[in-house]
């Protein structure tokens, strides 16, 4: 069994995966990755299953290091990424030589780095899926001195490239009305849709705050709201007027006012967040939400298409020696 060592690790570093589905009755949110267009687009890049775990890397990465030729990919926010001591390029797969260094330092945008390895992270399973799920207590942080598992690589190129879309530095979020939506007064509802709120500081995999200059937000009669089913995305407004968007290891139940529901492809932009970063909200219709899923789906089928060589620069490529770099020539000189 081949294995990923840790030799550093930031504390924010968790295996994901895409999630654990049909456990809400049983008290269990869905967790797996903040943004999880970050893992349909890393299995593009290595033309794998977007459903293998990976590491998610909260603020800063860490060292690492394979005992095999490793296929890798980098997605999410970009980070500093060194492969001893040259430079790599963030949203491409690359090789990674069995016992070379790689560094992961801190993120140059966003909040969320992935590392993709091929074959996927094969730690064991727990109730259907491999992602740590903090607030459960389903697994912990990775933590130096780890040494992972790694699944049967399909095998692939290497050295592609693929734009990730533009979600590292907030923006607009697209929202439809929730249960209670209609118990917040119209006023408060329209200075909703027209605040930019910053990103709190106050952020995990739970939820999000958000800060806003003015009063908070709040409706008539908010503690006698009955405690129900809630999903990431839902926007609850606490006591103290601030708007929380939930998260993937969200509760299951709860009894604030919702405001609203971000659309889940619209989730990523707000994981991906940094702290300080503008976020504003705009309601749309139900049938304007199921559109832009249903375009967001297509993109995702769709990245592979959008896959191009990656044009390295020579001083970072330390094989250079062994490339053919004039068509028609070979390294023995025949044509």
């Amino acid at each position: 069994m081949s294995l990923l060592t840790v030799h550093r690790a930031g504390p924010g570093i968790t295996v994901q995966d895409m999630g654990r589905s049909g456990t809400l009755a049983f008290g269990l949110s869905r967790g797996g990755a903040m943004d999880r267009l970050a893992l349909a687009e890393g299995a593009a890049l290595l033309g794998q299953g977007a459903d293998l775990a990976v590491l998610e890397m909260a603020g800063t990465g860490g060292r690492f290091e394979v005992d095999r030729d490793t296929r890798i990919a980098l997605t999410g926010a970009p980070m500093r990424v060194t492969l001893d001591g040259a430079n790599l390029t963030w949203g491409a797969s690359h090789l990674l030589p069995k016992g070379a260094i790689l560094d992961i330092g801190p993120v140059t945008a966003g909040a969320y780095g992935y590392l993709h390895v091929g074959g996927g992270i094969d730690v064991p399973q727990v109730l259907g899926a491999r992602s740590t799920h903090l607030a459960a207590g389903l697994g912990k942080p990775v933590a130096a001195g780890d040494r992972l598992p790694l699944g049967t690589d399909v095998g692939g190129d290497t050295g592609l490239h693929l734009p990730q879309a533009d979600r590292f530095n907030g923006g607009t979020v697209r929202v439809v009305p929730s249960l209670q939506t209609e118990l917040f007064p119209q006023d408060q509802r329209d200075r909703f849709a027209k605040t930019r709120f910053k990103r709190d500081t106050r952020a995990n995999r739970m939820g999000v705050r958000l800060d806003s200059q003015g009063e908070g937000f709040s409706v008539s009669g908010g503690l006698s709201v009955v405690s129900e089913m809630i999903v990431p995305g839902d926007i609850q407004v606490t006591g103290d007027g601030a708007p929380f968007v939930l998260m993937a290891e969200s509760q299951t139940t709860g009894g604030y006012p919702r405001i609203g529901t971000v659309l889940p492809c619209d989730l990523p932009r707000v994981a991906q967040a940094p702290a300080g970063a503008t976020l504003e909200f705009r309601f749309v219709t139900m049938a304007d939400a199921l559109e832009a899923e249903r375009r967001f789906r297509a993109e995702i089928k769709g990245l592979p298409r959008q896959i191009k060589p990656l044009v390295r620069d020579p001083h970072d490529i330390r094989d250079l020696l062994s490339y053919q770099l004039i068509s028609g020539v070979t390294a023995g000189g025949d044509i």
